[in-house]
């Protein structure tokens, strides 16, 4: 082997580095250049320039001139960056990046990161060239090689980069840093020189977090009892042996110290690791630590941990850390050329040889061996190898610190006694870290003060959050249990749950917890950060030692069982280790006590006081959230789910959101969920992939599930699309603290619970053990399949951890392959539990096993603890988080506002057995809702837009010019808006915010809408091609008219010439005029046969005689009246004929589910008869007895065929008191068409309606006005009706259109619809309204419509309807006056007569208004039609003027009506009712078949009618709290067998297609209603809310205004 002092010896002939800074030969070398002695050294550093150009020059290099002064934070580098690149960086101001995060990412290589320009990556240098060359060439080729080489500017030194960041860094920052730099196995800077001022400083905080576990085997002990020490490093006592150089060196100190602790690692960077110059500016006068650790095995170096100090430089000229080191260390080491020559070397080893402390030095140019005298070695090296070296060295210091052990004077080393020495600073007398510092003390005073056991402080100091708390949370959970009274039960727990957190509340004053709280909030920011980190660390520093001990325990107690039950003859022995392990593992979990603890108890506070108190905004609890979500949003993780309880504080972590969303807005995040076995490395993967802050402690790992929100920065924007990724981290599956005490239900919670909140799910797998893969994929695949089940669809990726050979293809490839045919066995597994279609697991989830698997390198490089990262780890969790983030850049994305509702919809789904029947999206509801509204606006355009195309149509019939619509002419007219609302719905599709949750409904949508507009369309067609067979059926009137009208004009012209000047006044004119009316009506109708009045009472008795029932029968039934009110009895036992049991007639009690099913059948009787009798062309054609005969015979045989299926008979009286019941609905509609038949159809009635018009003309004639005058008192006359019916017309739409956009009832969903009538129904109080709208729904919400409407109309915006009056008057009174203008105009330029001119002027009006033909022939003599046009213009104020005042009655009289056009466009929804309470679905789209029926809040059973099999109690319970208790019912009334609750979609199609999601049957609502009409139910259904169905007391407190309030719950 080469000797040691050779291969490092320096070449003597090669010249000195020249470059800017120090060379190792300059600041190591020639002693001649310092003093002798201690002053003038100590005079040479302090006359130091305070800003050194060295250094400014460094800084400039890496672009770090600002952070010097304004140091980087560490928020900075706790964001999503762009990827770092593995190999180099292109700059030298990337250094520093780079440095840092492959640095937090344990690549212990960034220590050295290359500078490759762009140009030069992947091409040669010229000097590469093979080129002919003379001797001369060679000469001068040498000689500027070297001028060149003094000139270059070389890269920057490694330690330089680590330092100037360092330098550049906040407390906080610097402190991650040396952090990781201790986990990456480097040495640490323990006494660093200020670069500007030289002070001398010991950055003791940057320490604060480091934890050194190592084990000692005591030598003596022959047991080999090997003790596990874990132990805060500031805390450390250990030896301390320190390494000095003294004068220049052929050979590297820092490589030979790096022999000593880790020969294979370079613990100290020397002057032969990568990237190393002879130029360094920032480590003369650094002194490193580092520690060595052994691992309890026999080739361990040394046998306890043992601190190693470097101290770089030239130890002679560095006195101040020199002295510190030789004061604090064990033993000194001292590194010299040689001890021949007489030279301050040796005056200054000779000096210490004088002291007790022992001694070592290692004299590099001599070849002596080891020389020993009262503790003082002289080694020398000269032509020693390396390993030579080492071991002997090792050995004397091995007898050194053994020989020290048990003597009084043993020194040893702690950090924290570096802060009692004088003339250094320590980085912890910042005034920001003292306050934080000495805050933390006094909480940890508290905890401490009474010298309470760790495993008790919990107990006693954190009351809420330990005993309390876990029976809140049974209880709660026992809510989903309920077993015999229902809501007996519920009542009770619920009371419970209130006692205890009153208890919570009365428990909640503890000083700890005020004095936590008055820091969190008082403190200034870095303040708190100092507060937070030091009680972090105290409270660690606490139960550590506890910890070990109780874990060392459970672990001996463990082998115990486990040996036992292999050997299976000793139970007894057995159940009592299992007892004991128990007990230990209680006291595992009491022990572990850390800061998540307090922000649980802060979480148990606010929720006890907020159920208790309310809402409140000035009480100091109310402030928690805010103070939690400040911690959040600087990266805290904060606990989601409590891994103690079981249980997710629901309100705690809603409040703590909402403050987040207050405090950033609500942003978009993408969240990242991670599952893995226990201790498979997840949270150290976290901490390395995004340099989180999960505790990575083996003897406490992540209890419950946490979550950490991570920035992205602007740059990566860009590319992802979101603002934050949320990080859900969890405790591991098969966790040890949970062995034997709970099942895999636990596991499969928390998977659930995780994969549903993750966007994306990284699934951690530790080797490839097939029985530990089999476990954790069983618990993954459920999971997913439960959200296949509930549409949730998030991605997973695999994460093989600690596999050996990442690069092996084939292995690999091999792996995957049975990664997959796992996975396809548990998804077809899974799918036959849950009868779901699925071949493999690609049908669950989308899966790529050759994408979504990645192979991570095993974490150490070599055995811990002395062991570095692996830097093929670093890289692997590199390639991990890219993939990551390439799969969120495609992701959708959610709300912080939807992440905590899809929180509370999982875990309120969880806590069910059944989760897929139990979950509720409330999301997707929300976003359902919001799409039904907007469905309902886009109805209404089509509506309102189809209602304006039939107005125009029907008066263009009435004018007679149409006698046809087509199809294609109504969707041409259409088209516009159609096509209109369908660019809306692409738009509200692909750009709303929630368009990939939308994407499920679009296709379905789209449908409905073209549906929708294509029934509009042939609604339109079938109502005008009625009015055109009117128009036709009337023809023969409509002929009569007109030949009335001209043979009355005759009459009166021609008498008014006879009686010309004879009829002096008024009086005698109206005598003469009425005298030959009567006359003229008679001559004019001698042979037409006038429209009969119709007896309707007369036919039906008629009509049931015929039907074989008596005359005095009928007569006694139809004065009875009962029949009215049949729909509305609640018990039909007196309409059932008894029955004969045994020869004896024994009356038959009708049970409730008879009467409902004797209630369906008068209620389908009704609905049926009355569309029967509505499609009769009454109104065109007259009414018949015929109809109401054809609807008698259809309800006695309907009323027959049910007696057919029932076991029972009805009395007579029942087909009666149905068959009259069924007129009496129908006689209000038969009348009045029958009115519309004889206004359109008698002469009579007609001719009477013309009188005073006529007596109007025949004056104008007496008085020998002209022909124009008549002919314009005729049109005014034609106008006033005309338009009257026109503006009528208009303004009903026009209001229709109005309420549908502000009144809040109609401009909302279906279930905004819902929550107005029930609020209606509670403020009228009217027990038989409530009964109509239990048992039909849709009949109670049209007359709620036709109510409101004549309430909004004419009453509460009367003054709003008068408006739109008077503006369609305006209108119609432009049209008109345009429409004269333009018949003139056309007239007197064509030269057209009185037939072209009326002509002319109906066609303008044809859309807008009926203007009925006026015989032209009577007015041939007009000349001068602009006399005519100012004739009308004269009248046209007066009709507009009888419009604006006209009375709003008028607007009853209308063709269309408000209240029937809200009512077509509001109830064309789902009318289906719950099979248990009767509560309407409340969807607003019409056969929602591939929806299920749903309802946000149901009822109790009883208000339907629903009671005990067997007894007259009535049943009280909610069907949301049944489906979530342990009861059982019977699917149908007749059936014998019972179905669970829980399984309640299976007991039959009326079932099967309802969702009914528990809701712990919250709306007070419906627990009034019982309470406020108790004794009107009872005797409705003739049952008792008695006994088992006894209402709780607590419903009986219940106000009406607390109910109406409840009903805001709903939407």
């Amino acid at each position: 082997m080469q000797p040691y002092s050779q291969r490092y010896l320096l070449q003597k002939n090669k010249k000195r580095y020249t470059g800017i800074g120090t060379s190792i030969e300059d600041m190591s070398g020639n002693m001649e250049n310092f003093s002798g002695n201690q002053e003038t050294s100590e005079k040479i550093i302090n006359k130091k320039k305070p800003c050194q150009p060295e250094t400014e020059t460094l800084l400039g290099r890496l672009h770090l001139q600002e952070k010097f002064e304004q140091k980087f934070p560490l928020a900075d580098f706790l964001q999503i960056l762009p990827p770092v690149k593995q190999h180099h960086v292109t700059s030298e101001k990337d250094l520093s990046h780079a440095f840092l995060l492959r640095l937090m990412m344990l690549d212990y290589r960034a220590r050295f990161v290359p500078v490759i320009a762009d140009s030069l990556e992947g091409t040669h240098s010229h000097s590469d060239e093979v080129i002919n060359m003379t001797e001369n060439d060679l000469d001068d080729l040498l000689s500027t090689n070297v001028e060149t080489h003094e000139q270059e500017q070389t890269h920057v030194h490694p330690m330089d980069v680590q330092m100037a960041v360092y330098h550049c860094s906040d407390s906080f920052l610097k402190q991650m840093m040396i952090t990781k730099l201790s986990q990456c196995q480097y040495a640490l800077p323990l006494l660093v020189p200020d670069p500007v001022t030289m002070e001398l400083e010991c950055p003791l905080w940057t320490f604060r977090q480091i934890t050194k576990t190592w084990k000692v085997t005591p030598i003596k002990d022959v047991s080999n009892i090997v003790t596990v020490k874990s132990v805060p490093v500031c805390k450390a006592e250990t030896p301390l042996v320190s390494f000095f150089r003294l004068g220049s060196l052929s050979v590297s100190k820092s490589q030979l110290m790096n022999t000593l602790i880790n020969d294979r690692h370079s613990t100290f960077f020397h002057r032969n690791c990568p990237g190393s110059t002879k130029s360094r500016y920032l480590m003369d006068g650094v002194a490193e630590i580092a520690w060595y650790c052994p691992d309890g095995k026999p080739n361990d170096a040394f046998n306890d941990c043992t601190a190693f100090c470097n101290l770089h430089g030239d130890a002679l000229s560095i006195e101040t850390q020199r002295d510190i080191l030789i004061e604090k260390s064990s033993v000194n080491i001292f590194c010299v050329s040689s001890l021949q020559r007489n030279d301050k070397n040796k005056t200054f080893i000779s000096a210490h040889f004088k002291f007790h402390k022992p001694l070592i030095c290692l004299c590099v140019d001599d070849s002596c061996d080891i020389r020993r005298k009262d503790g003082k070695y002289i080694l020398g090296l000269k032509d020693k190898s390396q390993s030579d070296v080492s071991e002997e060295l090792k050995k004397i210091i091995r007898v050194v610190l053994s020989s020290l052990n048990g003597s009084s004077l043993k020194p040893s080393f702690q950090l924290e006694t570096m802060a009692e020495l004088s003339g250094i600073r320590v980085d912890e007398s910042d005034p920001a870290c003292q306050k934080g510092k000495s805050a933390a003390i006094k909480i940890m005073d508290l905890l401490t003060k009474d010298n309470m056991d760790v495993s008790k402080i919990k107990e006693k100091i954190l009351p809420c959050q330990g005993h309390l708390w876990h029976q809140w949370s049974k209880i709660h959970k026992e809510l989903y249990h309920l077993r015999g009274n229902i809501e007996k039960q519920k009542s009770k727990k619920q009371q419970e749950l209130m006692n205890i957190r009153q208890e919570q509340c009365a428990a909640s004053c503890s000083k700890l917890m005020e004095l936590f709280i008055e820091n969190l909030s008082s403190l200034p920011p870095i303040d708190k950060k100092y507060f937070l980190k030091y009680t972090q660390i105290l409270m660690d520093s606490l139960s550590t030692d506890d910890l070990s001990v109780i874990l060392k325990s459970y672990n001996e107690k463990w082998s115990e069982a486990l040996a036992l039950k292999n050997k299976h003859n000793n139970l007894d022995l057995l159940s009592k280790k299992q007892a004991e392990l128990k007990e230990i593992h209680n006291k595992l979990q009491s022990a572990a006590f850390g800061l998540e603890h307090i922000f649980r108890e802060m979480g148990q506070i606010y929720e006890a006081h907020r159920t208790i108190e309310g809402e409140s905004r000035h009480s100091d609890w109310s402030k928690y959230p805010e103070l939690a979500a400040q911690l959040m949003i600087s990266g805290h993780p904060m606990e989601l789910m409590d891994g103690d309880a079981g249980h997710v504080p629901l309100t705690w972590i809603s409040s703590v959101l909402e403050e987040v969303i207050k405090k950033l807005g609500d942003q978009t995040v993408f969240v990242l969920s991670v599952l893995g076995i226990q201790s498979s490395g997840k949270s150290t993967m976290l901490n390395t992939m995004f340099g989180l802050q999960f505790a990575v402690s083996a003897g406490r790992c992540t209890k419950g599930a946490f979550m950490q929100l991570l920035k992205v920065s602007e740059e990566m924007k860009k590319d992802l699309k979101f603002d934050y990724i949320l990080v859900v981290d969890t405790e591991g599956l098969r966790a040890l603290e949970l062995e034997g005490t709970t099942t895999c239900h636990h596991d499969n919670e928390l998977a659930t619970f995780v994969v549903g909140l993750g966007n994306l799910t990284l699934i951690n797998i530790f080797g490839e053990n097939p029985s530990e893969m089999q476990d954790i994929l069983q618990i993954v695949v459920q999971a997913f399949m439960r959200m296949k089940e509930v549409k949730l669809s998030p991605s997973c990726v695999f994460v093989h951890q600690n596999v050996t050979d990442v690069a092996a293809a084939a292995k690999n490839m091999d792996g995957k392959r049975r990664l997959q045919e796992k996975l396809d066995q548990m998804a077809k597994l899974a799918a036959e539990e849950v009868v779901c279609n699925a071949e493999c697991f690609s049908d669950v989830i989308e899966f790529d096993v050759r994408k979504d698997v990645k192979y991570c390198a095993q974490l150490w490089e070599g055995s811990p603890p002395m062991a570095p990262p692996n830097p093929g780890y670093s890289e692997s969790i590199q390639e991990v988080k890219n993939t990551i983030l390439s799969k969120a850049s495609k992701s959708a994305v959610i709300t912080l506002s939807q992440f905590k509702t899809k929180v509370q919809d999982l875990w309120n789904a969880l806590l069910n057995e059944n989760f897929v029947f139990s979950f509720k999206n409330t999301l997707e509801i929300a976003v359902y809702r919001k799409l039904e509204a907007q469905y309902g606006n886009w109805t209404w355009t089509l509506r309102s837009n189809m209602l304006a195309i039939e107005n125009q149509l029907h008066n263009r019939i009435g004018n007679g010019n149409l006698d046809m619509v087509e199809v294609s002419y109504l969707k041409k007219e259409s088209k516009k808006t159609f096509e209109t609302i369908r660019e809306e719905i692409t738009t509200y599709f692909e750009e709303d915010k929630e368009k990939d949750m939308l994407a499920q409904w679009r296709g379905r949508f789209e449908t409905k809408i073209k549906e929708f507009h294509d029934e509009q369309v042939s609604t339109v067609k079938r109502k005008l091609d009625e009015v055109i067979q009117q128009k036709k059926a009337r023809k023969k009137l409509d002929d009569k008219k007109t030949e009335f009208e001209n043979r009355l004009l005759q009459k009166s012209k021609e008498l008014a010439q006879q009686l010309k000047d004879k009829a002096k006044d008024e009086k005698q004119f109206k005598k003469k005029f009425n005298s030959v009316w009567k006359g003229w009506v008679t001559e004019l109708t001698a042979d037409i046969k006038p429209v009969e009045k119709i007896n309707l009472e007369e036919d039906q008795f008629t009509i049931l005689q015929e039907l074989g029932f008596e005359e005095t029968f009928i007569n006694e039934r139809k004065q009875s009246s009962r029949y009215k009110n049949i729909i509305q009895l609640g018990n039909y036992s007196n309409y059932v004929k008894p029955s004969k049991i045994l020869g004896v007639l024994k009356s038959k009690n009708v049970l409730s589910h008879e009467n409902q099913q004797i209630r369906s059948l008068i209620r389908k009787a009704e609905n049926e008869s009355l569309d029967a009798i509505k499609h009769k062309p009454v109104a065109t054609r007259g009414y018949s007895s015929t109809y109401l005969q054809e609807v008698a015979k259809t309800v006695k045989e309907k009323v027959e065929n049910f007696q057919s299926e029932s076991n029972y008979t009805f009395k007579k009286e029942f087909t009666v008191d149905l068959i009259l019941y069924v007129f009496f609905k129908a006689e209000r509609w038969l009348l009045d068409s029958q009115e519309k038949f004889k206004m359109n159809n008698d002469p009579l009635t007609y001719l009477k309606g013309k009188k005073s018009h006529y007596c109007t003309v025949f004056r104008s004639f007496c008085k020998g006005n002209s022909s124009a005058v008549v002919l314009s008192e005729l049109i005014y006359e034609k106008l006033t009706a005309s338009t009257v019916k026109a503006v009528c017309n208009k303004t009903i739409i026009d209001l229709a259109g109005m309420m549908m956009c502000n009144f809040s009832a109609f401009n909302g969903n279906r279930l905004n619809l819902e929550k107005h009538v029930l609020k209606s129904l509670a403020e009228k109080e009217k027990f038989d309204a409530f009964i109509t709208y239990i048992r039909n729904p849709r009949k109670q919400t049209e007359a709620f419509i036709k109510a409101e409407v004549k309430k909004y109309i004419f009453i509460d915006h009367k003054d709003q309807t008068v408006n739109i009056l008077k503006k369609n008057v305006d209108d119609i009174k432009t049209l008109v006056s345009q429409a004269l203008f333009t018949a003139t105009q056309k007239v007197q330029t064509h030269k057209g007569n009185t037939n072209i001119w009326l002509k002319e002027f109906s066609s303008l009006l044809k859309d807008e208004l009926t203007f009925e033909n006026i015989y032209s022939q009577n007015f041939n003599d007009i000349n001068d039609f602009e006399f005519l046009k100012e004739q009308i213009k004269k009248r046209l104020p007066s009709i507009f003027d009888q419009m604006s005042s006209l009375s709003l009655d008028k607007l009853k009289e209308s063709r269309v009506k408000p209240d029937e056009i809200l009512i077509d466009q509001l109830c064309r929804c789902c009318w289906v009712t719950c099979p248990f309470c009767a509560a309407v679905c409340t969807n607003t789209i019409e056969g929602h078949s591939d929806v299920d029926h749903s309802v946000p809040f149901h009822r109790p059973e009883g208000i339907k009618g629903w009671h005990y099999r067997g007894t007259v109690e009535l049943s009280i319970k909610f069907c949301t709290t049944a489906v979530a208790s342990d009861g059982r019912f019977h699917p149908h009334p007749d059936s014998e067998e019972t179905v669970p609750y829980k399984q309640y979609r299976t007991a039959g199609p009326k079932y099967a297609n309802w969702r009914i999601t528990p809701d712990e049957s919250k709306l007070a609502y419906w627990k009034w209603f019982v309470c406020r009409f108790q004794n009107q139910l009872e005797e409705h259904h003739e049952l008792k809310f008695q006994d088992t169905g006894e209402i709780p007391s607590e419903w009986k407190t219940i106000s009406k205004d607390e109910a109406i309030t409840s009903l805001n719950q709903m939407c």
